[in-house]
């Protein structure tokens, strides 16, 4: 993959249990973080030696902003956050999890993208009511974290979030496919996290099927500025999501 000088790709990717390893990414333009834009799309099943489009077709190498499959057209100044996370299902479906706002609207949402069938699908879970930008260069301030993704082998999907409407706790917004009903919502931890964004132990979920998150209170100084806040406890939560 190549920016071709021009640009920035920023990635997430997942392995399923095929082996598959299944990557997205957005486009950064400039150091500007609101000139991501657009989502796409490529899966390797052969460790990847080669690449393909969700369609089947190769990818020339290396891939390029002309070659990409577009499954998300985003325009720049969207509030599109980069490195976010994708996860797949039983049967090697990716699913990837982002944010960023919709032209009606100045509220950033988090979307879930699925494919199903031919056609690439978007979920505005729609639960969020603060504007906020994320225009400037640098590691930015934001109320809400980048969220974390697992999915069960039942298609229950769980998105792992931190957000300050929230009182800044660990959240998990949880749906089954194909997402008919609203995304329920609850409280992992009752005591606010600051800035943390959650990191899963994926090889826990894939064994054991509980999420198992590293938790450290933080605090972000946008623009790379330090924080004279003191050091904080380390500690590790743990969940075993009940789908009876």
């Amino acid at each position: 993959m190549t920016g071709e000088g021009k640009r920035n790709a920023y990635i997430q990717a997942c392995i399923d249990g095929k082996g598959t390893i299944h990557l997205s990414w957005v486009w950064r333009e400039s150091p500007d973080v609101a000139s991501n834009h657009d989502l796409s799309y490529a899966c390797s099943r052969d460790g990847g030696k080669t690449w393909q489009k969700s369609t089947g077709e190769k990818y020339q190498l290396p891939m390029t902003i002309e070659t990409a499959e577009r499954i998300v057209s985003i325009p720049q100044k969207s509030e599109l956050i980069n490195q976010t996370s994708m996860a797949a299902d039983a049967q090697g479906n990716p699913f990837i999890v982002s944010y960023w706002r919709e032209p009606n609207s100045l509220i950033p949402q988090y979307h879930l993208i699925y494919k199903k069938g031919n056609i690439w699908e978007v979920d505005n879970m729609n639960f969020r009511t603060q504007a906020f930008s994320l225009s400037g260069g640098g590691t930015k301030t934001i109320p809400m974290a980048r969220p974390q993704l697992a999915v069960s082998e039942t298609g229950r999907v769980y998105l792992i979030f931190r957000d300050a409407e929230r009182g800044s706790r660990i959240s998990v917004a949880e749906n089954s496919f194909p997402f008919t009903e609203r995304w329920f919502i609850r409280d992992l931890s009752e005591e606010n996290v600051g800035s943390w964004e959650p990191n899963i132990d994926t090889e826990l979920w894939r064994t054991q099927k509980y999420i198992s998150l590293f938790v450290q209170e933080t605090r972000q100084v946008d623009g790379e500025g330090l924080s004279d806040e003191k050091a904080t406890p380390v500690k590790v939560l743990d969940w075993k999501p009940n789908e009876k």
